[in-house]
């Protein structure tokens, strides 16, 4: 079977634990909430560190969620989490979603959040996932788009990053601009009963543009994703510097607003 050949191009730095753990069913899975069965069984491909998780475990009662991660280190955060809930109807296991073990028809509902973007092979990815979902069952995808990210007031520095960030995250295996090509991708890999949304997030508030600033911030100083900017040769040590420089100077701005967009795909098997 194929392995990944992409590199994951945020790692697990705090400033990336930072947002992965802020993200919840209702703010990231809004458009599966709805298709959930009490007694479902789920599958959540790249759990991180499981907050998405325990939610749909906790929406799928008489059900099961199996969170898997390629991290090993992650997968036993997603499960400590999981413990200190006391949601007890999940299981967790280190997963290349590429060639998952599980017999086909395995779940009901499987579901990869800010997953294919990363991947090396995404068609390959949808054809996994499709292979261990029961014939009826659904496939969710939702991915951030960041060649459609919109914010205000224009600091060139964000400008400078959105343009690094495309070459690091490409010259890593991976697509950054994800979102709009989920439809394509899912065609790709032979789904034909597909609904294609969008969503967003957006960041306004004083607290929350501090927050996304200074996540972004130490993340372009200190993150995997820093360390694989410099080593690739795509940038120094003082750009990066100053990039997050902007991003602080963006998030003190009393106009300051980000929109992160997202593509959905809710494939029925």
């Amino acid at each position: 079977m194929p392995k990944e050949t992409a590199v994951y191009t945020h790692g697990h730095h705090e400033s990336v634990l930072r947002s992965h753990s802020w993200r919840t069913a209702a703010n990231s899975a809004a458009y599966l909430i709805g298709e959930l069965n009490p007694d479902a069984r789920v599958l959540d491909i790249g759990c991180g560190p499981g907050t998405i998780s325990a939610d749909l475990a906790a929406l799928v009662p008489d059900g099961q969620v199996t969170a898997v991660d390629a991290a090993p280190g992650i997968v036993e955060q997603a499960r400590a989490y999981a413990e200190e809930r006391g949601q007890r109807n999940m299981a967790f296991a280190v997963a290349d979603v590429h060639a998952l073990d599980h017999p086909d028809d395995s779940f009901d509902v499987v579901h990869a959040h800010q997953v294919l973007q990363h991947v090396g092979d995404p068609v390959q990815a949808l054809r996994e996932l499709r292979r261990v979902t029961r014939p009826g069952g659904l496939v969710a995808v939702r991915d951030s788009d960041y060649g459609a990210f919109t914010w205000f007031p224009e600091v060139p520095s964000l400008d400078e990053w959105l343009e690094l960030y495309h070459r690091v995250a490409r010259a890593n295996g991976g697509e950054p601009d994800a979102g709009r090509r989920l439809r394509s991708w899912a065609r790709e890999a032979g789904f034909t009963d597909i609904a294609s949304t969008a969503s967003t997030w957006c960041f306004a508030t004083p607290d929350e543009r501090a927050w996304w600033s200074g996540l972004w911030a130490d993340r372009t100083v200190a993150s995997s994703y820093a360390k694989l900017a410099v080593d690739g040769g795509h940038t120094t040590g003082a750009a990066l510097a100053a990039i997050a420089e902007g991003w602080r100077e963006w998030g003190a701005e009393d106009d300051a607003w980000f929109m992160v967009p997202h593509g959905e795909i809710l494939c029925r098997v």
